[in-house]
């Protein structure tokens, strides 16, 4: 297991995470994701701290709290110290009734911050995130909110989740110019069936310093191997959850590409999913999710894997964005200027 520093921080994570969305659900949406209770998730969670993962995410949202509350409980009862662990949570979701039970508004951060500290049994949240971008919220409210927590202990870091380049942007513009707790971190879906990322955010995470947790590496399971154009199709969430969006038929190309790959290397289609990601430069930490030890077990794999150029080169051709503008032109204008830093380098 590797570890990497999260964005411009002193922090450094591993470079798998694991992901508690499967945690607590019942008969609602959360539950087709997961429904597991204390013992299943005590077993998850030993699982990734034995193979060397420092880093846990949740959210207040998921099954309504739960997930955190079955954490929480997981890190006592496993007796885990608590330098021994990073844990990410989020805010944003709508965790009350009315008009400020959800969103990145100062009252409902603070009110939720405290809420999943008691939920996680913890004193302080190591990387915050809000969960989503709010139209109705001014985002230099939302930053000088988080500010506020970290003066007062209760948050280490600051991360974003799903927010485009220009928001991320602006926001770091806002704590830059009134000296606020910085952002470390983007959290976002990037996976070779959705490459989407690439056209602006990645280039802005690489240039702030900002560091990216991918969600969803399998694409919501469908790069687990087990769908293919012929119609076949296994057991899952994407069965009854179909999300996230996927153009099937793109990701189908990949997937059969994906499947010899996993053929000569001796591994799984999970493990060469995962392992395309931990070789983007971008990518700090994949987060993962399971139901089972052996599926997270399996996924973690993934970090001996070893791509070559020609492999990657191979799932890049099946997967590779259209070309859009702004960025046709500027690789055309731009191309002899990159030319004199790629002579630099060398």
């Amino acid at each position: 297991m590797r570890y990497n520093r999260l964005g411009h921080s002193g922090l450094f994570v591993s470079e798998l995470c694991l992901g508690t969305m499967t945690f607590g659900g019942s008969d609602d949406m959360w539950g087709q994701i997961g429904q597991l209770q204390q013992e299943e998730a005590d077993g998850l969670v030993r699982a990734a701290l034995d193979a060397g993962i420092n880093f846990i995410d949740t959210a207040n949202v998921y099954a309504s709290g739960k997930s955190e509350e079955i954490l929480g409980q997981s890190l006592r009862n496993l007796g885990v110290k608590r330098e021994d662990v990073i844990i990410a949570t989020k805010v944003y979701g709508q965790m009350g009734d009315g008009p400020n039970g959800r969103g990145a508004s100062r009252v409902h951060i603070l009110d939720q911050a405290k809420a999943s500290l008691a939920r996680l049994q913890l004193d302080h949240i190591d990387l915050y995130q809000i969960h989503s971008f709010d139209p109705a919220t001014p985002i230099v409210e939302t930053m000088e909110a988080l500010n506020t927590l970290v003066q007062h202990g209760h948050v280490r870091y600051i991360g974003l989740s799903n927010w485009a380049a220009w928001q991320v942007m602006k926001a770091v513009g806002i704590v830059e110019a009134r000296q606020l707790a910085p952002v470390v971190s983007l959290q976002a879906y990037y996976t070779l069936a959705g490459r989407d990322l690439e056209r602006e955010i990645a280039p802005m995470l690489l240039s702030e310093e900002i560091g990216l947790m991918v969600w969803s590496p399998l694409a919501g399971g469908f790069l687990s191997g087990k769908f293919d154009r012929e119609g076949k199709t296994a057991e899952g969430r994407r069965v009854n959850f179909d999300f996230p969006p996927v153009d099937k038929e793109r990701a189908y190309d990949v997937i059969e590409v994906m499947r010899r790959l996993a053929a000569e290397k001796g591994c799984t289609v999970p493990q060469v999913a995962v392992a395309w990601l931990l070789h983007q430069k971008v990518v700090t930490s994949v987060i993962l999710g399971a139901k089972r030890i052996d599926q997270l077990t399996d996924t973690m794999g993934a970090v001996d894997v070893e791509l070559t150029d020609e492999d990657r080169a191979a799932l890049d051709a099946v997967t590779q964005l259209p070309e859009e503008y702004p960025g046709w032109m500027l690789e055309r204008q731009t191309e002899h200027r990159a030319n004199l830093l790629e002579a630099q380098r060398r």
